[in-house]
């Protein structure tokens, strides 16, 4: 009866380790492990540059803090002024460093004397001559034919005033005695001013000119007047 038991129970040691140990036990655990995984069929193994590929991907990506350069806001045109004959020389020679070039102009401007009422010019001296004889069978003695100024030559001046309205009031006396070819101008002198213009500068030659122009007293640094911006 023992003996029985004895062999009973080998038996069952032997069919037990038979089935842990045996060869499809190895098989039935890899089973088990593929089994717990998830998606095994899309386990692929990386190639060395899809790994380098991949971990250029994972820097950060680096952004350019560099600021763009912006233009210098230009101006179009400034004018600098107003400059009689030794300071004019004087201010162009001052100009002379920031090498303008064909930026800068000058503009003249004549000085008003006053107004004038005159006839003409007329195409030449002997009509002028004939014009004054007009005149003095209308009864009119206050004139001069003009010869020593080239613009005006041949001109018959019928008197220069201090205002406008003063040349009107002569200009209405003449129309009461026939005079019809007589007009009002403005009489200017030899004596003008001299205007600096300086076209498409950028700020920072703006608030040099600005400094420079403190040693001229009386005179401003101002846009162009808008049908001179143009050039």
């Amino acid at each position: 009866m023992r003996l029985l038991f004895f062999i009973l129970l080998l038996a069952n040691v032997t069919f037990f380790a038979y089935g842990w140990f045996g060869p499809g036990a190895q098989a039935g655990g890899d089973t088990q492990i593929v089994s717990q995984q998830l998606n095994p069929e899309k386990i692929r193994l990386l190639q060395p540059e899809q790994v380098s590929a991949l971990a250029r991907k994972s820097e950060p990506a680096k952004h350019d803090t560099a600021k763009p350069e912006t233009a210098k806001p230009m101006t179009a045109c400034l004018e600098w002024g107003a400059f009689g004959n030794s300071d004019a020389a004087r201010a162009e020679q001052a100009l002379e460093p920031f090498a303008l070039g064909a930026k800068l102009s000058q503009r003249r401007q004549e000085d008003i004397a006053g107004f004038w009422v005159y006839i003409g010019p007329l195409s030449s001296r002997q009509l002028a001559v004939q014009k004054a004889g007009e005149l003095k069978r209308l009864g009119i003695d206050d004139y001069f034919v003009v010869s020593d100024e080239p613009k005006w030559r041949n001109s018959v001046s019928l008197g220069v005033f201090k205002t406008e309205e003063a040349a009107k009031a002569r200009l209405a006396a003449l129309r009461t005695k026939g005079v019809r070819s007589a007009t009002i101008g403005a009489r200017e002198t030899r004596q003008g001013k001299t205007y600096f213009q300086m076209r498409d500068l950028d700020s920072g030659l703006t608030a040099k000119l600005n400094a420079l122009k403190q040693g001229y007293p009386g005179t401003e640094l101002r846009e162009c007047a808008a049908d001179e911006k143009k050039g």
